[in-house]
């Protein structure tokens, strides 16, 4: 057993003090801390910024003091001057930088607002739909003056219809908490996702890049192959484990340092105002039971190549099994109770993230995420015997790899071994 600890900790170590695990850590660190801090990030850089101020040829005498209006109504940071010398003047001032924009209205047959705007670019989306939704506003007053609508008319008018939901199943979730459940869920697939394919991969590289290095042979003199698997697969989890605390660590107190700016934006809309405990609770049991069940997967489709060079061949099955488990999923948070992401939940290869998904979006029977658990469990245990066995032979194996042939070759060696 104390060579299984050896393994053990000579894994998690050793992978810790890599530069790659330590750049990756700082960045990723910077890149949470920049998302919870961005209103601030984007406030600084806005701060020496006044106004765009775009040139007005209102050929219609009648548009552009209404148009500020409606501008300023919607806090749009687009100041309107009237410009009096003329559209070619106006253009070519625009060229040297005085303005933004040039913007010319006009009333069309139906004495209803036209406008082209002109600019050195027109990739300023926001601007552009600014003065179009300022513009709209304008023509539909106007047209309802045409054919006498009061004001208190055309509000009714687009005043949207009342839609009340109400589920009859008991204890459904509200239209609110969906919504909230939704982003949680989108998010914490999205962590699921990456951390089974990066600490997944990063198993298999373990194993092949110590049989290319026939590190393996004196390993095999003196430890198990069974006990080394094992030990790299909890090695690297614990290694994962680290690096997603001291991410969730930083997120938490980025967050609570920045939690009077976040309300009612990205915070609320993803539903982090209110975390359920459950949902924590499942999501924490779901991803480790995934990462057991792609890293035993990993271990032994790695021990089947020599090279580093084969292992992404060797586990892009594995990765593109992954990758359609994250696609139903968000299929499945606008439809979370179709038959077809229903069933494919219980596939253990789609369980960690479809059931997960399932239990954050809907209010499920105690059965089903149980079941869900007991398949995933079954499947690991069994994934484990049957990968020891192919990993045990498989660490024998050198020379060119013939991807999946290999499995046999490698459980006859197993066998011939004993």
């Amino acid at each position: 057993m104390n060579n299984f600890w050896i393994i053990f900790f000579h894994t998690y170590l050793s992978k810790l003090k890599t530069k790659s695990f330590i750049i990756t850590t700082i960045i990723t660190v910077l890149i949470v801390v920049g998302l919870a801090n961005m209103t601030n990030i984007i406030n600084f850089f806005d701060k020496g910024e006044g106004k765009d101020t775009i040139a007005v040829i209102d050929e219609s005498s009648t548009l552009v003091e209404p148009l500020q209006q409606q501008l300023k109504a919607s806090n749009s940071e687009i100041e309107l001057e009237a410009y009096k010398d003329g559209e070619e003047k106006a253009e070519k001032a625009v060229e040297d930088g005085d303005y933004k924009g040039l913007l010319v209205l006009s009333l069309d047959s139906e004495g209803l607002p036209v406008a082209t705007y002109k600019a050195m670019s027109i990739s300023d989306s926001a601007s552009v739909t600014a003065i179009q939704t300022g513009l709209q506003q304008i023509k539909t007053q106007m047209a309802a003056g045409k054919i006498n609508l009061t004001s208190e008319q055309l509000a009714k008018l687009y005043e949207p219809v009342e839609m009340e939901q109400i589920a009859l199943e008991e204890n459904a979730k509200t239209a609110e908490e969906l919504n909230q459940a939704r982003g949680l869920v989108y998010v914490l697939l999205f962590v699921i996702y990456f951390a089974v394919i990066l600490y997944a991969n990063m198993i298999a590289m373990e194993v092949a890049t110590e049989k290319s290095s026939r590190v393996m042979e004196i390993l095999i003199s003196s430890v198990s192959p069974i006990k080394q698997m094992f030990a790299k697969i909890l090695g690297i989890c614990l290694l994962s484990l680290t690096q997603m605390a001291v991410l969730l660590g930083v997120g938490y107190i980025s967050i609570k340092r920045n939690l009077e700016s976040m309300e009612g934006g990205f915070f609320s809309v993803f539903g982090f105002g209110d975390v359920p405990v459950s949902t924590i609770i499942y999501a924490v049991v779901f991803f480790i039971l995934g990462y057991f069940l792609y890293a035993t997967l990993a271990a032994f489709l790695g021990s089947l190549v020599s090279r580093i060079e084969d292992v992404q061949q060797m586990i892009t099955p594995m990765t593109m099994m992954v990758v359609a488990g994250f696609m139903i999923a968000m299929f499945g948070l606008s439809q979370p109770d179709t038959p077809f992401v229903t069933v494919t939940s219980y596939i253990p290869f789609f369980t960690p993230m479809l059931m997960f998904m399932r239990v954050g979006m809907l209010t499920l029977p105690a059965w089903e995420p149980i079941l869900g658990l007991v398949i995933l469990l079954v499947t690991i245990i069994i994934l484990a015997v049957f990968g020891a066995r192919v990993y045990r032979g498989g660490v024998l194996m050198y020379g060119k790899s013939n991807s999946f042939k290999d499995i046999k070759k490698a459980l006859q060696l197993t066998k011939s071994e004993k």
